[in-house]
């Protein structure tokens, strides 16, 4: 492919926020927008609404990352950390609002429109968009508060998205049970470079530190993180990241756990550099059943050993470079065994992983299928780009 050819603008449609925890949208649509920008195409990030101070509703935007940032403020408490659905009455206005700002601002015609959500279809099917992509980040409809008709809204997006990508194999087995076609599996991948710094920011400290980066939610044991603790009373263990949708009183206490709440993506490398184990402490439960944790390479570029609960992903795809164990005791005696482990022998195992599943290879793959799309899914030829995961 040229990269310099004309390219349309991209819509993006996401239940994320983009100044939220820097995950595979963000690590995405950053690079897309950077593929844009040559050709002088625009890359837009629509966020669901919010309830604020307002009369009636309002449109807002704002330049970030490369991209403009676009999210609908209703009327309501305000909340500016909290979602409200695409679908929400309170935000019938926000197609119109939306396809007039875009035309305010210049954006092309028929631009590329990539969804996150299907609770975003209702809009996309609004928007005279081009080709229609849908990017299986999670299996939403087991996440706790899950919007109704989330159901349906997945079912139709499926069946009319032109490429579908998953993020993650147990995601993309679940996919090919409704869909068939032009579905490719593209797990979550890394920065390799900017976890790399952890190696030289690490230094020596007086307790040993056992530390989990990522959002608090009902995919989080929270039982294995209290069991951990008391197993390790010389360690501390070290919580990283935003609670959401679960009550912040339920998080285990104790005097050697910390929690630092949610740190920006940049600093990530230097709170690495901070732990001597990682964690991946899911619970086995619907809402884990089809993740494939972004977190998993970035520990290991951080030269960490990692140690995990059995997430089929996890199972599949790092059995031999991540410690797999079932409850705080097994973490607790993982923890101790894996500082043993020769750093050099697990940089070894991991380079071939992380040598495919570089966010910039990703993107540009991604890229690369989509090109072969000309808007409908008989406008795909197979043959014309070869891809591996």
């Amino acid at each position: 492919m040229n990269d310099f050819q004309p390219q349309p603008d991209l819509v993006v449609l996401s239940h994320l926020r983009w100044a939220w925890v820097w995950q595979r949208p963000q690590h995405l649509v950053s690079r897309f927008a950077q593929q844009r920008i040559r050709s002088g195409a625009r890359t837009w990030f629509v966020e669901e609404p919010i309830a604020a101070d307002v009369p009636q509703p309002e449109i807002r935007y704002e330049q970030r990352d490369g991209v403009t940032r676009i999210w609908l403020e209703v009327t309501g408490k305000n909340d500016p950390t909290g979602s409200i659905s695409f679908t929400d009455p309170r935000a019938a206005c926000y197609p119109a609002l939306l396809a007039e700002l875009l035309g305010q601002l210049g954006g092309r015609p028929a631009p590329d429109l990539w969804l996150y959500t299907p609770m975003a279809y209702d809009i996309a099917k609004c928007l005279d968009g081009g080709r229609l992509i849908y990017d299986v980040m999670d299996d939403l409809s087991s996440f706790k508060h899950a919007p109704e008709g989330l159901r349906l809204r997945q079912r139709q997006l499926l069946s009319a998205a032109d490429v579908v990508f998953t993020g993650g194999r147990s995601l993309y087995r679940a996919t090919l049970n409704q869909r068939q076609h032009a579905v490719h599996l593209f797990p979550s991948g890394v920065e390799s470079q900017h976890y790399a710094a952890s190696r030289s920011l690490r230094t020596p400290h007086s307790r040993k530190v056992a530390g989990y980066v990522g959002v608090v939610d009902e995919r989080v044991d929270l039982e294995l993180i209290a069991g951990l603790a008391r197993e390790l009373p010389d360690w501390t263990v070290r919580i990283v990241g935003p609670v959401t949708k679960i009550d912040e009183d339920s998080l285990p206490q104790a005097a050697n756990i910390e929690y630092l709440g949610m740190v920006a993506y940049p600093e990530l490398p230097r709170i690495m550099a901070g732990f001597d184990v990682a964690l991946m402490p899911f619970a086995l439960n619907e809402a884990t059943r089809s993740i494939s944790p972004t977190k998993t390479l970035e520990y290991l570029a951080a030269g960490l050993p990692v140690v995990s609960t059995r997430v089929p992903d996890v199972v599949t795809d790092y059995a031999d470079v991540v410690h797999l164990a079932d409850d705080g005791a097994e973490f607790a005696a993982a923890c101790r065994e894996v500082l043993t482990h020769p750093v050099a022998e697990r940089d070894r195992r991991v380079r071939p992983i992380q040598a495919r599943q570089e966010w910039d290879y990703i993107a540009s793959a991604m890229t690369k299928l989509v090109d072969t799309y000309a808007g409908t899914t008989a406008g795909y030829r197979a043959d014309q780009v070869e891809v591996s995961v």
